[in-house]
């Protein structure tokens, strides 16, 4: 992504303001204990500092952000404890995921994953880490919906969003990268089968070898 101004259509400004500032962090354009520049982002996105500040608050309550008392707001920075804390939750919530999407997934549904996995694949042939993690994301999404247990994915959409730059950045080692496609491959196929214990050890390991990822991504910077 270039630093050049993305405009935003004036109707929703908030969420969408907010949308943007999510994938800056996420990709890493605003770093973690970044300050935010009120005056540059508001020039940046084409809306007034009124929608932006409320977009903060949507970033805050989504824990991507602090808001400091007469100091203005601040990316989160997750210490090495808090992201193993959250991966050892994600990685049980997830796994249950699995086990509860085996016994109600589709055939379409399960055709509409494979559609995924192939466009993440051309995404990570091309090296297009921002479209790869968008479909990455989608995936994850669409398995813990087939789930269709509400109070899980909340839970796990509210771990996983503090996650996603850190994520997002462990992808920039090759070797991580490749490994986590083959291993997207390998749970659909699980899914498919209808191996519901395969599925829930295929996203336990997935999640703790993003970890390991991760962290070292973590003691690199």
């Amino acid at each position: 992504m270039d630093g050049s101004q993305f405009p935003i259509a004036r109707t929703a400004l908030p969420e969408a303001a907010a949308e943007r500032l999510r994938t800056l962090i996420i990709e890493g354009e605003l770093a973690p204990g970044a300050r935010l520049n009120e005056r540059e982002l508001s020039e940046r996105l084409g809306v007034s500092r009124t929608p932006l500040r409320e977009a903060f608050r949507m970033l805050a309550a989504d824990g991507l952000l602090v808001q400091l008392p007469n100091r203005g707001a601040q990316v989160v920075a997750l210490s090495a404890d808090d992201v193993r804390h959250a991966f050892e939750v994600m990685a049980s919530l997830e796994g249950l995921a699995g086990e509860l999407a085996v016994q109600r997934v589709t055939d379409q549904e399960i055709a509409d994953l494979r559609a995924l996995q192939g466009e993440m694949e051309v995404a990570h042939q091309r090296h297009d880490l921002p479209t790869y993690y968008r479909v990455n994301r989608a995936i994850h999404d669409r398995l813990n919906a087939i789930a269709a247990n509400p109070i899980l994915a909340h839970t796990f959409r509210t771990l996983n969003t503090r996650l996603h730059a850190l994520r997002f950045r462990s992808n920039l080692v090759q070797g991580k990268w490749d490994q986590a496609v083959a291993e997207h491959r390998d749970m659909i196929d699980a899914l498919a089968a209808r191996d519901g214990v395969r599925l829930r050890e295929l996203l336990v390991r997935h999640l703790r070898a993003k970890l390991q990822a991760v962290l070292e991504t973590m003691e690199d910077t």
